[in-house]
């Protein structure tokens, strides 16, 4: 009876930590995509072609780790 007990409570530990890492892959897509609006919102109101640049290569970064994270 006792090492039923004990896999139950295997079973609950192990199902929890899927949940989380997804939980956590979709908080972190949400702060990816909240980051590519702010930079948007930044271009929108103009820049210098050294901000356009750093502006350019930042969202490149993000809309490839948006494409990894956010399935």
């Amino acid at each position: 009876m006792e090492k039923r007990w004990v896999a139950a409570l295997l079973l609950l530990v192990l199902a929890g930590q899927g949940h989380t890492n997804h939980d956590r892959d979709a908080l972190e897509c949400d702060e990816v995509k909240q980051a590519i609006r702010e930079i948007e919102a930044r271009m929108r109101a103009g820049y210098t072609r050294a901000q356009g640049e750093r502006y350019e290569a930042r969202l490149r970064k993000l809309k490839h780790k948006r494409r990894k994270l956010c399935r």
